[in-house]
């Protein structure tokens, strides 16, 4: 139907890149890859080994995928990301991390007497991109860019798991703005909503990486405070506790305080709603004892 020369056309029309890859790494042909929007020319490492490419760790990287597809002999999918920092030779790399789709097939026949494969590289960071931002939106607070009470719950869930596996300890911290009503009723929602997102970013500010930082809903956050006692938790809300007036003084022009509750996992938790709810009633014990305070249990 078509002769070699066509086939060899047709090959080199694909818009994603097809290399021929031997058992040993060496690169035996190139097809394809002409969206140079997403591809560079990969003529050039015809005959060439990936170990002269790519630094070691990567290169021994895609030699074991190889491995798996020939000795599995079914179609083999991974997904992969390359940087200027994982090829070998200044600039010779790309300027920002790309991510791949790699389909990679065994040949029925050797290849320069050895066993190869063709590795179809797709470029997804496109998708990627789409999926992180997708993945951002439903786990995120819209108002203060903190996390959402989804991704929260999701923390908490892995939290408690770690803690059953490795005893190792979780604390969280339960807080809301003391008459948060009296201030959009004296002032406006919009005085209230500058409020939420200063203390949101008081907390992002002053917490630690590890902290999981949440909005739960109106004017109440939850901090998840992995590696933490309880005792530790109480210092880092007391903090929290001494800047917000100050924040809301200076930013939104009013006089309000927090008040919180504190707690850990413990032996009985069967759930990791368990915790919140302790550190929930911890809050409720601080409002009924005149707010603008934090109490442990």
């Amino acid at each position: 139907m078509f002769s070699q020369q066509q086939l060899v056309s047709i090959l080199s029309s694909l818009p994603d890149p097809a290399f021929i890859l031997t058992r040993s790494g060496r690169y035996a042909a190139v097809f394809g890859g002409k969206d140079l929007r997403h591809y560079h020319d990969g003529s050039a490492l015809v005959g060439r080994s990936m170990f002269e490419v790519l630094k070691e760790e990567k290169a021994q990287w895609f030699a074991d995928e190889i491995e798996k597809a020939l000795e599995s002999g079914v179609l083999h999918i991974v997904e992969y990301e390359l940087s200027g920092s994982d090829v070998k030779g200044a600039g010779d790399g790309p300027s920002h991390s790309i991510w791949f789709e790699g389909r990679i097939q065994a040949l029925s026949f050797q290849v320069e007497g050895e066993a190869a494969v063709v590795w179809v590289a797709s470029n997804i960071t496109d998708k990627n991109d789409v999926q992180k931002k997708l993945r951002q939106l439903s786990e995120t607070d819209a108002l203060t860019g903190l996390y959402n009470r989804r991704k929260l719950m999701e923390t908490l869930d892995h939290q408690l798991a770690i803690f059953e596996r490795e005893r190792s300890q979780t604390s969280v911290l339960v807080f809301d703005l003391d008459n948060f009503k009296r201030l959009n009723d004296e002032m406006g929602h919009h005085a209230g909503d500058a409020a939420l997102v200063e203390i949101a970013r008081l907390c992002r500010q002053h917490l630690r990486q590890s902290d999981v930082i949440a909005r739960f809903g109106g004017d109440e956050f939850v901090v998840v405070m992995p590696g933490t006692h309880r005792g530790d938790a109480l210092e880092i809300a007391e903090m929290l506790r001494a800047r917000v007036p100050v924040i809301l003084r200076e930013n939104v022009r009013y006089e309000s305080t927090i008040s919180g509750g504190v707690s850990e996992f413990g032996g009985p938790d069967r759930f990791s709603s368990d915790v919140l709810k302790r550190a929930d009633e911890g809050l409720y014990l601080s409002k009924r004892a005149g707010r603008n305070r934090i109490s442990a249990l």
